[in-house]
């Protein structure tokens, strides 16, 4: 089952919408043989199915599984868990509920210009369809750090697993805006090359600084064993080749003994080869 409460809180803001527009259906039928109104009823009956659907996408939300844990790998742990706030998200739901109010008062009681309950309305319509769609995306979201990748995991209607192993990140970013600053909340992005590349975006959580803290401690752990595997010996850095062993060495000791006990039998033969040809000419001179 899902974190936090989606079906509650897509009652309490779809139910007003059904109702609001059923009302405003019905209102306007009234009026139309009256006084001329600025919509028609297929107005209100468009928000009550805008309500209707509200409802419906917060019962589904609430009885889909949250994202489970990752399989570890060999020699992996999990080192932290973080899931996105909802606070925010139903904050600024709860922000476009006046917007929507005051657009249909205007459209369905005055008779204003048409374009001002239009802006009325429309803005209330974006921020309160971002706040619920964001409430939702948070509950069906899961960040996870282990000692060797980073890990985006959500669950709406198909899981989508988004992940950059810690060997190949290069920049860890915080970000932070003005309306996260009122609840507590940032975002880290983690990103495997310098450009871009693949990026796993930590959005929403409380303490960001503390979960990049803990991702450039796991970044510089890693590097750190990395290295440590693959340091050479320092005669092997200095001539780049491995050390000889101590069985090679003896046997080029042994190969030199040979070559000079070699040269010198040599020069011993030839020694006496000279005193042999020099021994006639002595006696026939004598």
């Amino acid at each position: 089952m899902a974190r936090g409460l989606p079906a509650l809180w897509s009652s309490v803001f779809g139910l007003p919408l059904v109702a609001a527009g059923a009302y405003l259906s019905g209102f306007v039928a009234e009026l139309s043989g009256g006084s001329q109104t600025q919509s028609s009823p297929a107005a209100g009956l468009i928000i009550a199915v805008f309500g209707l659907f509200i409802l419906a996408m917060g019962w589904y939300v609430h009885f889909v599984t949250a994202p489970e844990t990752p399989q570890m790998r060999a020699d992996e742990h999990l080192v932290e868990t973080r899931n996105p706030a909802q606070r925010s998200a139903l904050a600024e739901a709860a922000l476009a509920v006046p917007l929507l109010s005051l657009g249909g008062y205007l459209l369905y009681f005055t008779h204003r210009p048409l374009y001002q309950p239009t802006i009325a309305f429309g803005g209330g319509l974006f921020l309160f369809s971002r706040g619920i769609y964001r409430y939702w995306q948070n509950t069906l979201t899961t960040y996870s750090l282990t000692n060797q990748r980073v890990i985006e995991e959500y669950r709406f209607i198909s899981l989508l697993r988004n992940e950059v192993p810690l060997e190949k990140a290069r920049g860890v970013e915080e970000t932070r805006s003005a309306w996260d600053s009122l609840f507590g909340l940032g975002n880290v992005r983690i990103r495997s090359g310098a450009s871009g590349g693949l990026t796993v975006a930590v959005e929403q959580v409380y303490d960001p600084a503390d979960f990049a803290g803990q991702v450039r401690r796991e970044l510089s752990s890693g590097s750190e064993q990395t290295a440590a595997a693959q340091e050479p010996t320092a005669e092997a850095r200095a001539d780049g080749v491995a050390p000889p062993s101590a069985d090679a060495g003896a046997e080029r000791e042994r190969s030199v003994d040979s070559t000079e006990s070699a040269t010198g039998d040599a020069t011993d033969s030839e020694s006496e080869a000279v005193s042999a040809d020099r021994s006639p000419d002595t006696d026939e001179t004598a």
